[in-house]
């Protein structure tokens, strides 16, 4: 296989993966989140982890593919290179991804807690006047002069 047949076989490679991973993107849009993430983590280790074939050459392939056509024909030579570096860089993408989703939280509870408060005021402004005006009714407080009575002036109501 000449320079030109690996690349080829590599972009073609990369483009059926990517297809593949948009799929599962998609096949995954349904689930909650905290299950899809990882799924789409997984999936995209899986399709994008390269092991090394030949280290005289520096010939990688997909270690998905080094795995299975190994355990298809019985040969294990580099079935166990691949699985490594299939966990090797499962343990690296899975800690990316904690750090992210660690970063990711401050964010979304302050979005939740401005949601809430947005949903809050919004229920409040759906009431007619006259369900506020009995709502201030209920809410006002009787009539108590202030604590301090330095500097403050007291008028009555007419």
């Amino acid at each position: 296989m000449i320079e030109n047949d690996y690349l080829l076989a590599w972009g073609a490679y990369a483009i059926a993966a990517l297809g593949c991973l948009l799929v599962w993107f998609r096949i995954t849009s349904w689930m909650w989140r905290y299950l899809r993430e990882p799924l789409r983590v997984l999936v995209a280790i899986l399709l994008f982890c390269p092991t090394i074939v030949d280290p005289a050459k520096e010939l990688f392939a997909p270690a998905v593919a080094i795995v299975a056509l190994d355990l298809i024909f019985k040969v294990g030579s580099n079935a166990w290179r691949a699985v490594a570096d299939l966990a090797m860089y499962g343990m690296i993408a899975f800690a990316v991804y904690l750090v992210f989703v660690a970063i990711r939280w401050p964010f979304l509870s302050r979005a939740r807690a401005r949601k809430a408060a947005r949903e809050e005021q919004q229920g409040d402004s759906d009431l007619t006047l006259r369900e506020r005006l009995q709502q201030d009714q209920e809410q006002e407080p009787t009539y108590s002069p202030p604590r301090s009575s330095r500097g403050t002036r007291v008028e009555p109501r007419l």
